[in-house]
């Protein structure tokens, strides 16, 4: 949009110009003329003169807001925008800010550098109604007051009800409603707000009593499986195929996946990349294998050389590379060269109707996993600064949020023939790489840990000697992505304890993980042989089970790619 001011020469003081840095006063002391400075500076002097206000130097008070307080007062770097409401008495720190439109009535505090955005309401008192024979009105008020700790930002239309307090270094995202107290390095959404994740990383809780070996074992595990990484990447690796190509386990042939699966195993265990091939040698052929005119990558032949993907985001050999290649290199400190055409390419209309077209209710984790790739690559678009379309992001979130079931809190229908696991790996798939992703909070999360709790106990999946990774990580993410409700807490503990115990047990000695449980009646089975797929699976899900008991620690170990627990990305 063109500034409707560039046209008005610097110095007049006109009331265009006025009204820019009423609206948009962070530039006022650098940009404003100097007639405006003084216009400010005499009104701020005049202010100053009421006996409860004090205005340090540089702040800024719109003529367009309402400062009605009976005492005020602003540390120096503070701005009141136009449009604001201000009542009662105010006390800010430095460098706070009040948006546009603003609504700050009662007794409240900001500490230093407080980001109160567009038309958030901070409301420090109350009506009483102890009386239903008196008319509200003239029953009295009560007042707690408000108090905001340093460094916090108040995303817009937000509303703070008397009585909170915010901790220091929290956010409150847009449109939250807040009731109760913000712990400090919290981020905080939804009405009413709850922790959605954490800004400052929370020391583990301490350990149940019944959990007092489980810290040990958890570490032990760690112990061994550090000192046997090398050895598992060795035994799959191909130093004369294609100048040295990683498999998934021996005797089978290179895969895209199997190298991205070293990648992560060798970050998670060794906090480096695979010593078999230089990292920059590794990024480089990871990025030559996208295809320019996609944006895809296509899978390998027996040889290793590659075959061109297909023409859209539907190429089962293809879908997954979006997420395994563009977290291998986001490990490495690369990115994908160029978007995902076909994802950047795409109508928000276009994506309504691939959504609809999903199997949801005989597929769900085909269908879950179309979204995942979907999410994945406009989170590399954004990364590359291609946002996609208008609207396109919006609408897929806006699609899962009004077609997610409030009875499940989930996506699909479940089949007769194996009960909730298609809609439970289904959710998995779809909120990783879209809610998870992004940092946004699923919708209906007291729902989904009933629906998964009551599909954990479906032993045909969860007997022990019949895991395998895919249903345990699909179980695993969604209890912990919904962990802050604190709902069946002590449910899901008893889970992840039962699980992480079982897991570790599922090690095989110098070998690594297999992608399904070993067991006797099983042996001769491909899925039970130890390979990369299964190792990098299980150590992400030993991960979340860890963290979901206050273990996690001990691991020595954080997963960062495709499994990494924090937010790749806020959307703004």
């Amino acid at each position: 949009m063109t500034n409707p001011t560039a046209h008005v020469p610097a110095g007049h003081g006109s009331l265009l110009n006025r009204h820019q840095y009423d609206y948009s006063p962070w530039n006022f002391w650098t940009h404003a003329p100097e007639e405006e400075h003084a216009r400010q500076l005499q009104m701020q002097s005049e202010l100053n003169e009421h006996p409860g206000y004090t205005i340090e130097e540089r702040c800024f008070i719109s003529e367009l807001a309402s400062v009605q307080n009976e005492q005020l007062h602003l540390g120096r770097r503070s701005y009141i925008a136009a449009g604001a409401y201000l009542t009662g008495s105010l006390r800010t720190g430095r460098d706070c800010t009040m948006n546009p439109y603003t609504v700050v009535r009662g007794r409240i505090e900001l500490g230093d550098a407080v980001r109160i955005g567009a038309h958030t309401s901070l409301l420090a008192f109350n009506h009483t109604i102890d009386d239903p024979d008196v008319e509200v009105h003239r029953q009295p008020l009560r007042s707690k007051g408000i108090r905001i700790g340093n460094d916090v930002w108040i995303g817009s239309h937000v509303v703070i009800l008397d009585g909170v307090t915010v901790g220091d270094r929290a956010v409150v995202a847009a449109g939250a409603v807040v009731t109760k107290d913000v712990p400090a390095g919290a981020i905080v959404g939804g009405n009413p707000a709850k922790v959605i994740k954490w800004r400052v990383p929370q020391p583990t809780p301490p350990r149940p009593p019944n959990d007092d070996d489980l810290a040990g074992a958890v570490a032990a595990f760690a112990d061994t499986a550090r000192s046997q990484a090398e050895e598992i990447l060795d035994r799959c690796f191909l130093p004369s195929v294609a100048g040295g190509l990683f498999v998934d386990k021996p005797g089978a042939a290179p895969t895209v996946r199997a190298q991205c699966d070293a990648i992560e195993i060798a970050d998670l265990l060794l906090g480096h990349a695979p010593s078999q091939l230089p990292a920059d040698q590794q990024i480089q052929r990871l990025r030559s294998w996208q295809d320019p005119k996609t944006g895809m990558v296509g899978p390998l032949r027996d040889d290793g050389t590659q075959r061109p993907p297909g023409a859209g985001l539907f190429d089962p050999d293809a879908d997954y590379h979006v997420l395994c290649v563009g977290y291998a290199l986001d490990i490495l400190g690369s990115r994908f060269p160029l978007p995902v055409r076909v994802v950047a390419e795409a109508e928000p209309n276009q994506l309504v109707a691939a959504l609809e077209g999903q199997p949801w209710r005989t597929n769900a984790w085909a269908a879950g996993h179309w979204v995942d790739v979907l999410g994945t690559a406009m989170h590399w678009n954004r990364e590359l600064g291609e946002p996609g379309r208008p609207g396109a992001v919006e609408t897929v979130f806006g699609w899962l949020v009004t077609r997610a079931d409030p009875r499940t809190g989930i996506w699909g229908s479940p089949r007769r023939e194996d009960g909730l696991l298609q809609v439970v790996n289904g959710f998995y798939r779809a909120s990783r790489g879209t809610f998870a992703q992004f940092g946004l909070p699923v919708p209906f999360p007291e729902r989904v840990i009933d629906t998964v709790l009551a599909h954990a106990r479906d032993r045909r999946f969860f007997r022990r000697d019949r895991q395998n990774a895919c249903n345990v990580l699909d179980v695993v993410h969604p209890l912990w992505l919904t962990r802050h409700s604190l709902y069946r807490e002590e449910e899901i503990d008893v889970l992840a304890q039962r699980l992480l115990r079982e897991a570790l047990g599922h090690w095989s000695d110098r070998q690594g993980f297999g992608f399904r449980a070993p067991h006797p009646t099983t042996a001769g089975d491909d899925a039970t042989l130890p390979g990369l797929q299964g190792t990098e699976m299980w150590l992400a899900i030993i991960w979340l089970l860890a963290d979901l008991v206050g273990v996690s620690d001990a691991l020595g170990y954080r997963p960062r790619g495709v499994h990494k627990p924090e937010p790749a990305a806020l959307l703004p």
